[in-house]
């Protein structure tokens, strides 16, 4: 009795070797004590016992995930060297040396992502190594897993790659900003664990990551769960940081992660840089998708309807509908087992609150393929995001008749929703269009088909202006049949451009131009309306700066070019009193005497600024200090108010903000910082200027380190 108590087999140690097996699951980079690893790959672990193992002996490896973990839950597996495998799991022994015993352990390639934690049990011992958790996460690298990715160079970019770019401005005007995703910081990762577990996903749900995803699309926006970001598009973010501010995820998911309480605040670029970083983060293949244009169409219609006053303005009012000058949301990869064959690859999905889908602000997965096809029944959301890329505009001018609201329609632009849609390039810090992906080239019989078949799951209703006052427009027909796509015949080749004829740099007058091109010959008197305002990126029009109103007589085929000027008086008070950056919208409206022609044409430009300069060498050493210096030069005719420099190189140094006060024209200000490389590769170094006038200059340089 004596002799067998003494022979029990003890653990004495679990080594879960984490240098060897982090650089084989490509989890080397997070930031954390606890072992990462990837599903559907072998991971060794080392077990050290109180003595060697004999033939009777019985060893069994536990992971558990969840509060009180059960077999028959599927919640519980244990796992015995040798045996058959286990829901998809196998454990095999790779060599005995004594008392040491390395196991390998290959997870189900459709297992649950979360954090299991292991025992082991030998006999009726139970041995919990300390930190003995293992986080597992999706694999694009495992061909089993349905997010892989044959690509490795877009597994590369788009799970490994912890900086970005993301695209916005208008559609005329595309800037890059750059981002820092962040994926493998501190805390950032344990933030998208608190995420999944407050998802209340099942853990059926969390073997997948369509479920995921669109768990993850709800809870990066605050709205009905608490999540990680408050939007606000009010201007007024006293309260909070203003979404302007942010050049990255990782101060605001581990500042979530810290509080538990939803960071303020978002909009669009700032919901989709987060959502990216947690799809990242959970192993999901993910990239952030800009598109120009881009309608938010309330009622499934297809159209937007916009309305201007007489004076050109538009109306901000009036519209139920909006067009956004630039909207993000996200693609993810995956293979789609919920929904018949042909749809998987990317997937959209948006975490940008706008509308409700099941009753709770979630968008996608949505198959892009099925926004090309048309297929618009499919789930998740693809009515709606199908409409923010294809819907019709249409121009209604509101004039006063005895008294009441009439309206006239002046145009419908079939072409000018979802134009230019980005992302950044594999590999390389250049914008790649990937409008293909989404949509047949317009006009293409491909192209009308699709919208046939969309428009036969749609059923949009007649046309007629959507606004509140609806109900008095009398004589306009319903119009049920999907218009075919072209730019508006006219019997004149009415013709209208709009450009900047001086650069757009803030102080200084703006001017613009809109020429009037007529193609067929005779004598025409065209009425041309132009006005100038400052709009938000969501299409909401922030001030009226002039117009212009002149009847202009052409010989045709002939053009003309009309001036538009707005001194910096009419504008700078609006500019410096918004928290947002904005831009310039111009509209026109044309309109030809002799033969009813009429047209309307819009376009958004952004201002121009100076450059911030970043000085440091190309290539530096691990752990071996260097010097990074900016350096800006006001180059603009006004002081810029309360400057601030917010800078950030991942694995290099932590966020840092320098107060700059007010920088006047033609100072050069300098602000320098000691960096600390603790990562190996290129990294890359972020910086962006703010001030009262100027609500974004950013730039971004990249280094080399090396050992």
């Amino acid at each position: 009795m004596f002799s067998n108590t003494e022979s029990s087999l003890k653990v004495t140690g679990v080594d879960f070797l984490k240098s060897q097996n982090t650089r084989q699951h490509h989890t080397d980079g997070y930031n954390i004590q606890s072992l990462v690893v990837r599903r559907g790959q072998p991971f060794q672990v080392q077990v050290s016992l109180s003595r060697e193992l004999r033939a009777a002996d019985k060893l069994t490896l536990r992971f558990g995930i969840g509060e009180s973990p059960m077999k028959n839950r599927g919640s519980l597996l244990s796992l015995k060297p040798e045996r058959e495998d286990f829901n998809g799991w196998k454990i095999s022994m790779v060599e005995r040396k004594g008392k040491e015993c390395l196991l390998s352990v290959t997870s189900a390639p459709n297992a649950p992502v979360g954090i299991y934690n292991l025992q082991v049990k030998t006999g009726s011992n139970i041995y919990k190594p300390e930190k003995g958790v293992v986080y597992l996460l999706f694999n694009p690298w495992c061909e089993d897993d349905v997010v892989y990715m044959s690509d490795d160079a877009e597994k590369e970019e788009y799970v490994l790659n912890d900086t970005g770019t993301i695209y916005v401005g208008s559609a005329y005007s595309i800037y890059d900003r750059p981002w820092n995703f962040g994926q493998f910081e501190e805390f950032v990762l344990d933030a998208c664990m608190y995420l999944l577990d407050k998802s209340k996903l099942s853990l059926d749900q969390r073997r997948d990551p369509a479920h995921v995803s669109r768990a993850m699309s709800a809870l990066v926006n605050a709205n009905d769960d608490s999540g990680v970001l408050l939007g606000n598009w009010s201007g007024n973010y006293v309260s909070g940081t203003s979404p302007m501010d942010w050049i990255g995820s990782v101060t605001i998911l581990q500042k979530y992660y810290k509080t538990k309480k939803p960071v303020r605040y978002g909009q669009c670029w700032v919901f989709a840089g987060v959502l990216n970083t947690v799809m990242r983060c959970l192993g999901v293949p993910c990239r952030c998708v800009s598109t120009f244009d881009s309608a938010h169409d309330t009622e499934e219609n297809l159209r937007v309807d916009v309305y201007l006053n007489e004076k050109g303005e538009k109306l901000n009012s009036l519209s139920f509908d909006s067009v956004w000058n630039f909207h993000v949301w996200n693609d993810a990869w995956m293979k789609r087992t919920d929904i018949p064959d042909g749809f998987s690859g990317w997937q959209a999905i948006d975490s940008t609150p706008q509308e409700q889908s099941q009753g709770r602000f979630q968008c996608g997965p949505c198959p892009v393929k099925a926004v090309r096809e048309g297929d618009v029944y499919l789930p998740y959301d693809a009515k709606f995001v199908y409409a923010e890329v294809n819907a019709d505009r249409v121009y209604w001018v509101v004039k006063k008749v005895n008294g009441k609201d009439k309206y006239f329609k002046v145009g419908t632009e079939t072409q000018a929703i979802g134009k230019n849609i980005s992302t950044k390039a594999v590999g390389q810090n250049r914008r790649v269009d990937i409008t293909k992906e989404y949509k047949y080239p317009e006009g293409s019989k491909q192209e009308r088909m699709s919208m046939q078949r969309a428009y036969s799951f749609l059923r949009p209703s007649g046309l007629m202006p959507r606004s509140g006052y609806a109900s008095t427009v009398q004589g306009i027909g319903a119009n049920t049949e999907p218009l075919v796509p072209k730019e508006p015949v006219t019997k004149t080749g009415l013709h209208l451009e709009i450009t900047n004829t001086e650069p757009l740099h803030p102080g200084n007058p703006l001017e613009m131009a809109v020429t009037v091109k007529i193609s067929a010959p005779g004598n025409w008197t065209v009425d041309l309306i132009g006005s100038c305002q400052l709009q938000y990126y969501t299409g909401d029009v922030q001030a009226n700066l002039g117009t212009v109103k002149e009847i202009i007589t052409l010989e045709g085929p002939s053009e003309m070019q009309i001036p538009l000027k707005i001194a910096p008086d009419a504008y700078m008070k609006t500019l410096s009193s918004v928290e947002d950056e904005v831009l310039i919208l111009v509209t026109a409206i044309a309109e030809v005497k002799e033969t009813n022609d009429k047209l309307t044409k819009e376009t958004s430009m952004r201002f121009q600024y100076p450059p911030i300069t970043v000085q440091m060498p190309e290539t530096a050493t691990l752990y071996n200090d260097f010097n990074c210096a900016f350096i800006f030069k006001n180059k603009l005719n006004v002081t810029l108010e309360n400057c601030k420099l917010l800078v950030e190189g991942l694995g290099i140094f932590k966020m840092t903000t320098f107060e700059l006060g007010d920088i006047m024209p033609g100072r050069i200000m300098k602000s320098e910082i000691v960096c600390t490389p603790t990562r190996l590769g290129e990294k890359k170094i972020v910086a962006k200027l703010i001030s009262n006038q100027i609500k974004g200059i950013s730039t971004e340089k990249s280094i080399f380190i090396t050992e």
